[in-house]
């Protein structure tokens, strides 16, 4: 018979071994990160998109445009995927098919665990599909056959950046936090006869820049991701360009060598940077972004665990009243070649027997970080409002919206914007062939969505207070 002290000792050896086995089992439950980059610089003649006073191909390479991407695992969870595209909008059709040829390949990514975030640089190659009457005639079969290409080309450099992110995914800390910067300003300005595209200062805007952080096991720095409700227009020329989005990440990437800067952009579909139109500013937004970013990543932060949850909720957006044939036929008679060229084409469709589209197909999406973030992908131009509306009616503290997610069909205007017109109500869906403004609603459709996958433990309950808008913090110097 064992003594007292050696059974005392054998339990202890056992408690010991058990402990250690749940410590283990503990530890294996954390986040798996990895990030690449890609360069997806046009090395030929191709027509940027953006502005459709452009009459040729780009010009040259002012600056270099890339796509990264970071895969995200918790545990035994399947993979997420947060991809980066420096280019005005991905469309919906390229996604799928990055989507497709990754399964094809063995490495299927959920479609709700994919996000697709354009930075809406107006200095990157037009692609496939998007924004199809914005020069306002048909292309010469050689410039269109070099966005072909280039559409191609860019679809497989996007499946094999995520294919490097998810082979690079190793132990690793993620955390968040929000700071702000000031270079964003509303740009509907009223006038006499409507909004005109010019500064407001008295406008509503978003400054929050939240900011996730990736360090390896050892704490060294391995990935950024930030995002700014405001459009990349500092520019206007002929040449590449990634604009404030892609200044801030070399700034960032040159501080931090080896390190993996990403840029999405939030609900900015009303909101341009300022000063702009010059080298100079653009270089300086990106600058105060990457600034902010080191002063954010030098306190502490917020740490974010698992489990990752990810949902999709596609809506239907319906446009209004549809126009008849003699308002198209008005329409074709347009000065403004882009107006005239769509009223023809949805001419050609009523001459075919087609229907014309009653409404717009949407996805929202929402991820959850466990209790501790929640992320809200919206596609498209999507005005301040929304962005605004959705950190107020859930925890402010712990959420974060995107918008030009997954597609950029169109802008998405707010009720208080489609009731003002102007160009993010109703001109802009000229150019992305849309054959008429939305009705008066979508803004309670598409928050009804999202309110149908936020989890309830982000959701205000009745009674609870809701915070103010955090204090202003200074922009940095």
């Amino acid at each position: 018979m064992r003594s007292i002290f050696s059974q005392a000792k054998w339990l202890g050896v056992m408690l010991f071994g058990w402990a250690a086995v749940a410590l283990t089992a503990a530890e294996k439950a954390g986040w798996k990160v990895g990030a690449a980059s890609v360069d997806i610089t046009p090395e030929y003649p191709v027509r940027l998109s953006g502005y459709g006073s452009r009459t040729g191909p780009h010009e040259g390479i002012q600056m270099r445009l890339h796509a990264k991407a970071l895969a995200l695992t918790w545990d035994a969870s399947p993979a997420a995927i947060m991809l980066t595209v420096d280019n005005c909008g991905v469309p919906a059709t390229m996604r799928a098919e990055v989507l497709r040829r990754l399964k094809e390949a063995g490495q299927a990514i959920e479609d709700a665990r994919f996000s697709l975030h354009s930075s809406h640089t107006h200095c990157a190659p037009a692609l496939p599909g998007l924004l199809p009457f914005l020069f306002g005639e048909e292309l010469p079969e050689d410039e269109q056959a070099a966005i072909n290409r280039y559409g191609e080309e860019l679809t497989g450099k996007l499946v094999n950046v995520v294919k490097e992110a998810l082979h690079k995914q190793e132990p690793a800390r993620v955390e968040w936090s929000t700071g702000k910067v000031l270079f964003a300003m509303n740009r509907r300005f009223k006038t006499e006869t409507g909004y005109s595209n010019s500064p407001n200062p008295y406008g509503p805007v978003d400054h929050a820049l939240p900011v996730l952080k990736v360090t390896d096991a050892s704490g060294k720095l391995r990935a950024l991701f930030t995002s700014y409700a405001c459009h990349c227009t500092t520019l206007s020329i002929n040449k590449t360009h990634p604009d404030w989005a892609g200044c801030a990440q070399k700034e960032l990437e040159l501080r931090f060598p080896g390190v993996v800067a990403m840029t999405a952009i939030g609900c900015g579909a009303d909101q341009n940077p300022y000063p702009r139109r010059d080298l100079a500013h653009v270089e300086r937004h990106g600058v105060d972004l990457a600034k902010e970013v080191v002063r954010l990543i030098n306190e502490p932060m917020k740490a974010v665990h698992g489990p990752l949850s990810c949902a999709n909720q596609e809506v239907m957006l319906p446009f209004d009243t549809p126009h008849d044939r003699a308002t198209w036929e008005q329409s074709s008679l347009d000065k403004n070649k882009a107006t005239a060229r769509h009223a023809r084409h949805f001419l050609d469709c009523l001459d075919r027997g087609e229907a014309i589209p009653a409404a717009l197909a949407y996805t929202v999406q929402v991820w959850s970080f466990s209790d501790d973030l929640l992320t809200i992908n919206l596609p498209g131009e999507v005005v301040v409002d929304y962005g605004l509306r959705f950190k107020k009616e859930y925890d402010r503290a712990r959420t974060w919206v995107n918008s030009y997610t997954n597609d950029v069909p169109c802008y998405i205007p707010s009720q208080r914007v489609w009731e003002e017109g102007g160009y993010e109500a109703a001109g802009a869906m000229v150019y992305y062939g849309r054959p008429n403004r939305f009705a008066s609603g979508v803004e309670e459709i598409i928050a009804q969505a999202v309110k149908e996958l936020v989890p309830a433990g982000f959701v205000h309950t009745a009674g609870e207070k809701i915070p103010d808008t955090p204090a202003p913090v200074p922009a940095s110097k």
